[in-house]
């Protein structure tokens, strides 16, 4: 919707197919008995982002959605029994990891200043930066630049050096995760997420993350955007080397010009003949795939008093469930999962009285996903944070949905039913990511997740401004 939007402004009759029944993508809602879950992003961060994007328009958010910055930011909860509220305000903070380890407070205050640093370096001369190829990220400025964003060096060793308590170091790289990376195979660079963590602060949308989804939709289509809605491309259109429209079960739509956000493995592998293919069958196979997830979405007739909007567990068997993730795929013994709220800030999103949760467990892509693992899981998992809490939630669930692997690759043709796309790892970071423009098929251009920046929302809008720029420039 970004980049319909942009492609719009600039000139463009914009068509948007989408295979799915309404807009967001991997951001859509799911309604049930008066709950209302955000099915993916729940995190609302970096705000500025937000700000730039809609500021091409002339418009601002709050013309499209209420933000509501969170206080405290999320809770994190560790095996034997301690855990830690962190606020939105820094200097409590500080105060709280000193207390919680002599010394972490001032480790803290200068990790959160070279935080700050890598992210407006990275903001300044990387994030909105077209890399077509090694020549322009290997240059002297970049590896001069690269070198204080240490993104030659992982992010746990350099955690590391400012906190030494091991929770405290999980609180500063939890965010990773996110990021469809582990802190050991992820560049130090990614240390600003802290900077956009605890600087920037942790944000919510009133309605939820669908209220982000409808305020695109709604930029979109102020622009003269037209939706086709449940209507998924079955290929896409080549004649003569030029993408030339695509094909769906309504029949042929023909244009200038194609744009993808549908996955990328799947529109080169599925959608492409094997000769238009930019990358092949051993790319993908050879690429670090961030992972996958079992969520549950549970709506409750009684509200719950121990969580807060957001909510960590950060198992003691972490590097353990690294590895089930990305070294010996498998479904993890004792994993980290998080748990968000949203009822907590918002009482639009459940019925008068009630609770709504969502929870995400990290897991491989690729695995097994079968009703028994789910069941299993779920027992798991619900049983653990009802001890983390000490309270009820099963004898009180009138809602219930889990959602995991086959889901993501039924309903968005995800490879191996992966949640987030590629990892950030150092070989998969800029212009070690999949291409904006086909190398194959003139006309024919790629956004979203796959792409540099990569995962996250504002990564993915970044992304269709850098695709803007690179279409203006090809058309010139």
């Amino acid at each position: 919707m970004a980049s319909a939007s942009l492609l719009a402004k600039d000139g463009y009759d914009v068509t948007l197919v989408e295979k799915n029944g309404q807009p967001g993508g991997r951001a859509r809602v799911y309604r049930d008995r008066g709950f209302v879950y955000d099915m993916g992003p729940s995190w609302y961060l970096m705000p500025e982002v937000f700000e730039d994007f809609f500021k091409v328009f002339d418009k601002k958010p709050s013309d499209f959605y209420d933000l509501k910055r969170l206080d405290p930011h999320y809770r994190v909860f560790f095996e034997g029994g301690r855990d830690i509220t962190i606020s939105a305000d820094l200097e409590k903070n500080i105060a709280l990891f000193e207390r919680t380890s002599p010394g972490s407070g001032k480790g803290l205050k200068e990790y959160l200043d070279s935080a700050e640093y890598q992210y407006k370096i990275a903001m300044e001369q990387f994030i909105y930066k077209e890399y077509k190829s090694v020549l322009d990220f290997m240059n002297r400025r970049v590896v001069f630049e690269g070198t204080k964003l240490h993104i030659f060096e992982n992010l746990d060793r350099y955690v590391k050096r400012f906190v030494k308590d091991p929770d405290l170091a999980k609180i500063l790289q939890y965010t990773i995760v996110f990021l469809g990376g582990t802190p050991k195979n992820s560049p130090a660079m990614y240390a600003l997420m802290a900077h956009v963590d605890f600087n920037l602060g942790v944000w919510y949308p009133m309605g939820g993350m669908g209220m982000l989804s409808r305020g695109f939709y709604d930029l979109a289509v102020s622009q003269g955007v037209e939706f086709r809605f449940d209507e998924p491309v079955k290929r896409i259109i080549v004649k003569n080397g030029r993408a030339a429209g695509v094909k769906t079960d309504k029949g042929d739509l023909m244009g200038d010009l194609v744009v993808v956000n549908a996955d990328y493995p799947h529109s080169e592998m599925q959608l492409l003949e094997k000769k238009q293919r930019t990358y092949d069958e051993r790319y993908w196979k050879k690429k670090a795939i961030a992972p996958s997830c079992i969520l549950f979405y549970l709506g409750l007739d009684k509200r719950l008093k121990g969580p807060t909007h957001h909510n960590l567990f950060l198992s003691s068997s972490w590097d353990e469930h690294f590895r089930t993730i990305f070294d010996k795929p498998g479904w993890p013994e004792n994993p980290s999962y998080y748990v968000s709220c949203p009822s907590k800030t918002d009482p639009s999103v459940a019925p008068e009285g009630c609770e709504n949760l969502f929870f995400l467990v990290p897991v491989a892509p690729g695995l097994e996903d079968t009703d028994e693992v789910r069941n299993r899981y779920f027992d798991t998992i619900l049983a653990h944070f009802e001890d983390l809490i000490g309270e009820d939630i099963r004898g009180s669930i009138i809602s219930k949905r889990i959602y995991s692997h086959r889901d993501f690759a039924s309903d968005y043709n995800a490879y191996k039913g992966t949640a987030l796309g590629f990892a950030h790892t150092l070989r998969q970071t800029a212009v070690f990511r999949p291409a904006h423009a086909s190398k194959k098929v003139k006309g024919l251009y790629y956004t979203g997740h796959y792409n540099h920046p990569g995962i996250g929302v504002p990564m993915v809008i970044i992304s269709s401004q850098i695709l803007g720029d690179t279409i203006k420039e090809d058309m010139s």
